[in-house]
């Protein structure tokens, strides 16, 4: 597999990117060649921190980097030798097998809109995160990429969700939740039923509407919602996970006693803690795009970064995108 890295996206770029990506060059049999793109010089400062450079890892430079803050289109546009624009060319010109970046989310969507342009089939990419649950994980899509959906938009997100959580998380037969503000079936506005109407009738094992509380049984393998409110909920779930754990760790150093007990439950709490960690999934693919695109959080680490290697590298064995089109297909069939 041959993965492109956005070495200058992330809060922690390129240091931590360029240790994961390291990390990944030594620890992932599959992986063929690492590409980090980005200015070189930047690049060999930090490589030059960890040894002999593995054979693995090429350097392709880019001179301009897309920041965090900046506006998505303008910036595609404008820099024309960014990092995140340079992998999509990569794996345009089919250098490159798929596109790992921390770096402006927007930026990843415009950016592999633009250049790979979506799969046959599809109207618009979505962004499709693995949240973990008491159960099996779930695929919440969309996550951020579309605030405005169509019910039939949502539909094609059901579908590549199912395939992902099929191919990647090993679903069998995957259950599909439309989210909305009540279980039954006349619940929602007039976008969620309608796509409730068309879900029943699309390729997908459709189980109906799952409330928010539904989110976390683990009973459901993928979330459909529009890209709004799967952002709101992804960032509040991010908001709760923290603040439980900052309240943990004040009650526990409230008295000596508490602080015994969290020293007792040591192993209890560092298991569930890496069953809650968001990095072990690898980051969030951009489903629907002609090309393996997978979009890390801001602030990942070089775990993270190894995790999303990895997990493209299992996009692309898996044929992901070529199940895609071929359920789309069904899909458009059907109707």
């Amino acid at each position: 597999m041959r993965i492109a890295v956005d070495a200058m996206g992330g809060d922690y770029a390129p240091l931590e990117i360029v240790a994961g990506a390291v990390e990944a060059a030594r620890g992932i049999e599959a992986l063929t060649t690492l590409y980090l793109v980005g200015q070189e010089d930047v690049i060999r400062r930090e490589l030059a921190k960890y040894g002999p450079t593995p054979s693995k890892i090429v350097i392709r430079h880019a001179s301009e980097a897309v920041g965090m803050e900046e506006t998505p289109a303008l910036a595609i546009r404008k820099k024309k030798d960014n990092s995140i624009s340079r992998s999509m060319d990569m794996v345009k010109a089919g250098e490159a097998d798929a596109v790992v970046s921390a770096g402006n989310t927007g930026a990843m969507v415009v950016g592999a809109t633009l250049k790979l342009r979506t799969l046959e089939g599809i109207g618009r990419p979505a962004i499709a995160t693995v949240m973990p649950t008491t159960g099996r994980p779930v695929v919440l899509i969309d996550a951020g990429a579309n605030t405005d959906c169509t019910p039939d938009l949502l539909v094609e997100f059901a579908v590549m969700g199912s395939v992902y959580a099929r191919e990647i998380l090993g679903a069998v037969n995957p259950v599909v939740g439309l989210l909305s503000i009540g279980g039954e079936d006349t619940k929602g506005n007039e976008i969620t039923k309608e796509a409730f109407r068309l879900l029943k009738e699309a390729p997908v094992n459709f189980r109906g509407n799952v409330e928010g509380h539904d989110i976390f049984r683990g009973d459901t393998d993928v979330i459909v919602c529009d890209g709004f409110v799967g952002n709101v909920v992804l960032k509040t779930s991010e908001s709760v996970a923290h603040a439980i754990g900052s309240w943990l760790k004040k009650e526990f150093k409230a008295n000596p006693l508490r602080l015994l007990g969290a020293l007792l439950l040591k192993g209890a709490l560092k298991s569930m803690k890496s069953k809650m960690d968001p990095e072990m999934f690898g980051g969030a693919p951009l489903l629907g795009v002609n090309g393996v695109c997978i979009i890390t959080h801001g602030s990942s680490s070089r775990t993270a970064i190894f995790h999303a290697v990895r997990v493209a590298c299992e996009a692309v064995g898996h044929h992901v995108n070529k199940h895609i089109v071929e359920e789309a297909s069904k899909l458009h069939r059907s109707a």
